[in-house]
């Protein structure tokens, strides 16, 4: 296998594998703790509408559906953490995915809170880090550990990736 090709791969591999493990997170919070977690047909929605040329609503939900705006979301939701393991492999260097480290997979799934701190709540209408939404600090902590559980994710979908390459 190419060294592209290997890449490629393991971005999906790992990327894939972590957003999966987010998921089962958002499952128990949902689920187990009655926790409202993030509606991926709203972010279709929202994506949906960039291509119109909105970029910020007031209120996501209250904006005209897009067609397929739930396979948007969720097709959209894993493109992002694959990007996101990419960006982990090209800072850690490929041979990270060889030999995986818990630091380096934890720093980025921390960082990628930014992500919807920033940039996909204030477009969804609830504001920079949630400060429109009824409890913003509970928000910004489900944030966090949320993307915390996507770092374990990078290094658990790290580990099997590098059990497979031996």
């Amino acid at each position: 296998m190419t060294n592209e090709l290997e890449f490629v791969v393991a971005s999906v591999v790992i990327g894939g594998g972590a957003t999966v493990v987010m998921d089962l997170w958002l499952l128990l919070l949902r689920r187990g703790l009655g926790a409202r977690t993030l509606d991926y047909a709203m972010l279709g929605r929202c994506l949906g509408h960039v291509r119109r040329g909105t970029f910020v609503h007031a209120n996501i939900a209250k904006a005209q559906p897009i067609r397929g705006e739930l396979v948007i979301g969720w097709c959209a939701h894993y493109a992002i953490g694959i990007a996101f393991a990419a960006l982990l492999l090209l800072i850690s260097g490929p041979d990270w995915a060889r030999s995986p480290s818990l630091t380096p997979a934890i720093a980025i799934g921390l960082a990628t809170v930014a992500a919807p701190l920033f940039v996909l709540q204030p477009a969804m209408g609830a504001g920079i880090a949630a400060s429109k939404t009824p409890n913003p600090n509970a928000a910004r902590l489900r944030s966090v550990l949320t993307h915390a559980v996507y770092g374990l994710g990078l290094y658990a979908s790290g580990r099997l990736w590098a059990a497979f390459l031996r």
